[in-house]
């Protein structure tokens, strides 16, 4: 049906059943009908309307993606024609065009580069350096949305099409890019569905045009 969506979970590592259960409940908030499967494989990618890349240790998922007959190339096709796509922490650093480490320096991790802006990894610190804080976000609306940070990254430069929707201390934390959504946090751990409801308008408009 032309009004039911499909969302894909990459399912390779992270936090998977977590963005699959704050998706589905979105959905049934907003009364949308529509799915959400966990996807590894380019020919499941290839049925679904968005994808949501979550969480986890991107040089993981980023080598586990690229091992996975051709899906690295395949969500990168997908995304340039203009799926929605969104990537929470791990998965922002696998859309950027470049990502680099806090204590490492330079990674060698194969990135997809459609979002483009340059990635600092780890840049709050390790695990134990965990924390929650609430901001405001106007993409969002004026109720502050409680920012989840788990070993995240922060944006460090921005292209021209790139746009800044919330910042912490100076330092960016959450971009869009057309038909891309990027976070340093989880939102799928927030308790608000609001970020998520942006996210299935835009698939919702790009279904249309399909």
């Amino acid at each position: 049906m032309k009004n039911e969506i499909t969302i894909g979970i990459l399912g390779v590592q992270g936090d998977i059943e977590e963005n699959i259960a704050a998706t589905k409940d979105t959905l049934k908030h907003m009364r949308v009908k529509g799915s959400v499967e966990s996807v590894r494989y380019s020919e499941e990618i290839e049925k679904v309307d968005s994808l949501i890349i979550p969480g986890g240790e991107s040089g993981v998922i980023s080598l586990l993606v690229a091992i996975q007959g051709g899906a690295f190339q395949t969500v990168k096709r997908l995304v340039s024609n203009g799926m929605p796509v969104m990537g929470t922490c791990a998965g922002m650093i696998i859309l950027s065009k470049h990502a680099y480490d806090r204590v490492v320096g330079e990674t060698k991790q194969q990135l997809m580069g459609n979002l483009d802006i340059v990635v600092e990894r780890n840049a709050f610190g390790r695990q134990n350096d965990s924390f929650e804080v609430d901001l405001q976000i106007p993409f969002l609306g004026k109720d502050d949305f409680k920012c989840v940070f788990i070993r995240s990254p922060i944006v460090r430069e921005v292209g021209k099409e790139v746009e800044v929707i919330a910042t912490f201390n100076n330092k960016i934390v959450a971009v869009k890019q057309k038909n891309i959504f990027g976070t340093s946090f989880h939102p799928e751990l927030s308790g608000d569905d609001r970020l998520h409801r942006q996210f299935i308008k835009t698939v919702l408009d790009f279904k249309r045009t399909r």
